[in-house]
């Protein structure tokens, strides 16, 4: 019998590669990534996703940056002279309203808004399927829209395309920040983010205080040129005298002081009745549309009911849970050969404190066929080292 020809198989040939790649997705699935990570809006996160912030906030620093110059002036300059000739009282007020004001504008810029989270495939495909069988047998396509009754008064569902679900009463989706958030009021480049449902009361806090801190400021540097032209000197002769400290002061304050001052009062009025700048804007319940019953639903007919609900309320929990992680499927190793039909790409929720009793297989999609691929290739390889194997011992006989 004629030698068999053969060589020697490198015994790590025979480790099938597939079943790595398996490995290595197991690798993945154990270290998922944080939500904030994968999040699909348009915001920057800091602190391990604990502070959230538009991605266009260039207006911030803008904002912090006249707020801390004015007060440094004033207290650099007004106020050694008005402790002097005044009280000493004038600096401690000054500071408080300052740290107020920072406290509110940074609450305000950095909390989660009231962002909504986009519905899963899953949820996407129920509300899909609930919207065609809604829809008649015409050929018109069937409405986007729901009706809800809210202290019997219509209110009407509109469906975000975006995020592919309908959005609960007084729910907006902010183009810049690419989000749907709850109870939205407006998108303000001058705190960089969304004011919604969670941080609207911060915002409030923040015009009223620096109404209060703009006021007093003018008032001072006003006071300060009146004490010094008191000295035998004209208003205009001590204005002239006076560094141009004094009047850089005075001309921020004076040009800002009214338009804050009238957006206090503009807020003030939405909250007393229990409205947001986008329903005043578009004249939801008001005549501006024409309707005839235009009744607010959700004012409780008191001033004082509506601020105590609007600003004194408990505060309303995340629905974006930034410590919770989550796996995509994406992160799986693909076996299947391409055209296969696979299963739509799902986000798996995993809590952050326990583990997931069970894995998804790496072959979801898959015919059974391809899912049998490794242990056929497997089986092929031993089948030729035993052949090769009866042919040398052939050849030595």
């Amino acid at each position: 019998m004629k030698n068999c020809e053969y060589q020697q198989i490198d015994p790590r040939a025979l480790s099938v590669t597939p079943l790595s790649a398996q490995n290595l997705g197991e690798k993945k699935a154990q270290s998922p990534r944080r939500k904030w990570e994968v999040f699909p809006g348009k915001n920057r996160f800091f602190c391990d996703g604990r502070l959230i912030l538009s991605r266009q906030s260039g207006v911030l620093p803008l904002t912090m940056g006249l707020i801390v110059v004015t007060c440094g002036l004033f207290f650099a300059f007004d106020c050694p002279f008005l402790v002097k000739h005044l009280t000493i009282f004038i600096p401690v007020i000054g500071g408080v309203l300052f740290v107020f004001v920072v406290i509110s504008l940074l609450r305000t810029s950095f909390t989660d808004p009231g962002i909504l989270p986009r519905a899963t495939p899953d949820e996407a495909a129920d509300i899909e399927r609930q919207i065609d069988t809604s829809g008649s047998s015409t050929y018109r396509p069937p409405p986007r829209t729901k009706e809800i009754l809210i202290n019997q008064q219509v209110v009407k569902l509109k469906y975000c395309f975006t995020c592919k679900m309908f959005r609960p009463p007084r729910t907006s989706h902010c183009s810049l920040c690419d989000n749907c958030v709850e109870r939205f009021d407006h998108h303000c480049p001058w705190v960089g983010n969304c004011v919604g449902k969670r941080n609207y009361r911060f915002f409030y806090s923040f015009i009223i205080s620096l109404s209060f801190l703009t006021s007093f400021i003018f008032g001072c540097v006003i006071t300060h040129i009146t004490l010094r032209s008191q000295e035998g000197k004209s208003l205009v002769q001590a204005i002239e005298e006076s560094p141009a400290r004094y009047p850089l002061c005075l001309v921020i304050c004076f040009f800002s002081i009214w338009s804050i001052l009238g957006l206090s009062g503009f807020h003030t009025y939405l909250v007393a009745s229990n409205l947001t700048t986008n329903e005043d804007i578009k004249g939801s319940w008001s005549s501006k549309r024409g309707a005839e019953e235009s009744e607010n639903p959700y004012t409780y007919n008191s001033i004082i009911t509506n601020c105590c609900v609007t600003l004194c309320g408990p505060m309303p929990p995340s629905t974006k849970d930034v410590l919770e992680r989550v796996v995509h499927s994406s992160d799986f190793p693909v076996l299947c050969s391409p055209g296969t039909p696979k299963t739509t790409p799902q986000v798996l929720n995993v809590s952050s404190r326990a583990a997931p009793t069970s894995e998804p297989s790496p072959s979801v999609g898959c015919t059974q066929q391809q899912a049998r691929q490794p242990a056929a290739t497997a089986l092929d390889l031993k089948q030729m080292v035993r052949l090769v194997a009866q042919c040398h011992a052939d050849g030595e006989s």
